[in-house]
């Protein structure tokens, strides 16, 4: 016979002030194999640990549950209490009363009800459990970060820094990711180059850190501590090795096409560099536009290049590599903005995006950092910001993208600086400006004459679409509706920059599958817990860091990548990762060997061997679809297994008398 020992918590008033704990308590004497029960104002306060302690020594218990919060919030704190009571953490069950009952039922009777409910079926759940022990997996002492933006530089360089081996994936020709195109950086105005090119130049010298450019990850195999990734790496036709940057070859390539990375503003050559600083150090040839390549005719890169360094025999290659952990750092895309015609980008050349507009302002742009209306070749006289193009519509992006409000406002001043005359109009929903300085920043660009209408801009069009006699032919007039006047607005505006939703990269999709790790709605990767987890994926071993968890400011996503890099260091020290034993089981006399399990098994932790299903400890993240999948019953989770998980729910509709 087990004896369970109850404690139930107030958590503050957030459980106490909506259910009676004194009548809760009483119940959960009456439930089968209970031998205390009491409740704390705070069961995870040392306070609480010393009434478990007395509890475990005086009645002997082998094992308690915890009526309180959620498990994903302190699970990991009574295991710990229990570990220290000199009992298996594993016989310790948490009963979530606040989420399930405190905080979603308005009648204090009705939620005292669900409570009883939810605490039964807890004791009647804990009285199965078995005794585990945790599982150590060693770890290789190597790190595959995929991304080569601010976020993935800050992780592989820490790391490397530390004496781990890095290897860093990037599929763009060069690292440096969505920073590399920005001008300054807010709320300081910084130099954006002076911050990230050090950094750039860290990576490519560093001795621990192996770089992949134009290369992205296709296979991930292997578990936890001893994963095996396979990358397939596209050719640059431009030996790096041997190339010394030059640019002879660029000079003679007769061949123009759009220049990428300059957002479509200007031209480069089929040769190019992706920009001034990039890294590698060397060109990479577009393979659609090489008159070589596509014609086999010119050649004339090869014909001047001092150090033989073009290739055009050059392939795509595979490589595989042995890592221990992942971080993910894939960043982020901004809004297709044609699918928003009414604001007329890629109609009128003086809509811009906001990278269009980063690249129209930064030093090594296409117009050397002037101010200039494109086509025209003269300062604007106004300038209108649209916020939230996309952002907070459900439509689009439902939520918000959390840096437009700030490098909007950091636009405004930045054209105040290089053209003090232009008037600049910022059209926003609300304003959201948090973070260390942000306000005052913010605060400054009013001062500084910037206008600022709260109102959402609906259309952007020309005087004679519109019937606007008063307004000249050659400019463009935002229409919004003013919010605080509550009227219809027409802003003239030699130029007007959209700033459209941040949404997750490309092919997040299929790296998720990949990786095997969770998304959320919108799409961007999942964190284990976005307050006490907020940088590990519910994949053991696996990391996501920056814009690919969420829309967020260069400082988050540095804090972040730091703070995966520090969890895999430690985990490097250790020499071992501590992994959950509630994984998949298989009753080999029952099992039919039918291989369900395995095709449905996210994880790849299901082998067929002489015809039984085996589960791989190692990958295994105890999520259960095999044992939902499994035709002959052959499957369970430890501690969950399906007449645990039966009985319990059975007293989900019975109540219990007091004493």
């Amino acid at each position: 016979m087990a004896r369970v020992g109850v404690f139930i918590c107030h958590c503050g008033t957030n459980i106490a002030s909506q259910i009676d704990v004194e009548r809760l308590t009483r119940f959960a004497q009456t439930l089968p194999d209970v031998v205390f029960a009491t409740h704390h104002i705070f069961m995870c306060s040392p306070t609480g640990f010393a009434v478990v302690k007395e509890a475990c020594c005086r009645y002997g218990l082998d094992g308690f549950v915890v009526a309180a919060c959620s498990p994903r919030l302190h699970l990991a704190t009574f295991r710990r209490y229990a570990a220290d009571c000199g009992l298996n953490p594993y016989r310790v069950e948490m009963a979530n009363i606040r989420e399930q009952a405190a905080w979603v039922v308005a009648d204090r009777e009705a939620a005292l009800e669900r409570a009883k409910r939810i605490l039964a079926a807890a004791v009647i759940r804990s009285l199965h459990n078995i005794p585990l022990q945790t599982l150590h997996l060693p770890v290789r002492r190597s790190v595959l970060v995929i991304g080569g933006g601010i976020s993935g530089i800050q992780a592989a360089l820490t790391l490397a820094d530390a004496g781990v081996e890095v290897h860093l994936v990037e599929r763009a020709p060069s690292i440096g990711g969505h920073m590399a195109k920005l001008d300054k950086v807010f709320p300081t105005l910084d130099c954006a180059a002076c911050i990230l090119t050090p950094k750039m130049a860290a990576v490519a010298s560093h001795p621990n850190i192996r770089l992949y450019t134009l290369s992205e990850v296709e296979k991930l195999e292997g578990s936890p501590g001893a994963f095996v990734a396979t990358i397939r790496q596209r050719p640059r036709f431009v030996d790096t090795q041997k190339c010394v940057g030059c640019g002879l070859c660029v000079e003679k390539c007769p061949v123009r096409i759009e220049d990428r990375f300059n957002e479509g503003l200007c031209q480069t050559k089929a040769i190019h560099f992706e920009f001034a600083q990039s890294v590698p150090k060397a060109p990479v040839i577009e393979p659609n536009a090489c008159l070589m390549l596509t014609k086999n005719t010119c050649g004339n890169c090869a014909k001047v290049c001092p150090t033989n360094a073009i290739n055009f025999a050059d392939r795509p290659k595979t490589l595989q590599i042995e890592v221990g952990f992942v971080v993910v750092a894939t960043g982020y895309r901004l809004l297709d903005l044609s699918a928003l015609p009414q604001f007329g980008w890629g109609r009128h050349s003086a809509v811009l995006s906001s990278l269009q507009f980063e690249r129209l302002l930064a030093a090594d742009g296409p117009t050397g950092g002037r101010l200039v209306v494109p086509g025209a070749n003269k300062p604007p006289d106004s300038v209108a910001i649209l916020h939230c193009v996309g952002s907070r519509d459900v439509n689009y992006a439902p939520y918000c993208s959390r840096i437009c409000c700030t490098y909007a406002v950091k636009f405004a001043r930045l054209i105040r600086q290089k053209s003090p005359k232009t008037a600049v109009y910022n059209l926003y929903i609300d304003i959201r400006c948090y973070g260390k300085g942000y306000e005052e920043f913010y605060r400054r660009a009013a001062e500084e004459g910037v206008h600022f209408i709260r109102g959402k801009a609906v259309r952007v069009a020309t005087p004679k679409q519109l019937r606007l006699a008063d307004i000249p032919e050659h400019k463009l007039v935002v229409v919004a509706e003013d919010t605080l006047a509550q009227r219809l607005i027409h802003i003239p505006a030699d130029m007007v920059v959209l700033c459209p939703a941040m949404l997750p990269p490309d092919g997040s999709d299929d790296l998720a599958r990949i990786l095997r790790i969770s998304r959320t709605p919108d799409g961007f990767f999942m964190e284990r817990h976005p307050k006490l987890d907020p940088v590990r994926t519910p994949s053991e071993a696996i990391y996501a860091v920056g814009c690919c968890q969420g829309p967020k400011e260069i400082e988050m996503s540095v804090s972040q990548a730091s703070a995966a890099a520090a969890k895999i260091i430690s985990l490097i020290q250790r020499g071992e990762i501590e992994k959950e034993p509630i994984i998949a089981s298989v009753d080999e006399d029952v099992c039919i060997g039918c291989g369900r399990c395995v095709e449905v098994c996210p994880y790849s932790a299901r082998e067929l061997r002489d015809g039984v299903a085996v589960v791989v400890e190692a990958r295994c993240e105890g999520c259960g679809s095999c044992a939902a999948a499994c035709p002959s019953a052959a499957t369970t989770l430890l501690n969950a297994s399906s007449s645990a998980l039966t009985e319990a729910a059975s007293v989900v509709s019975i109540g219990g008398a007091e004493k």
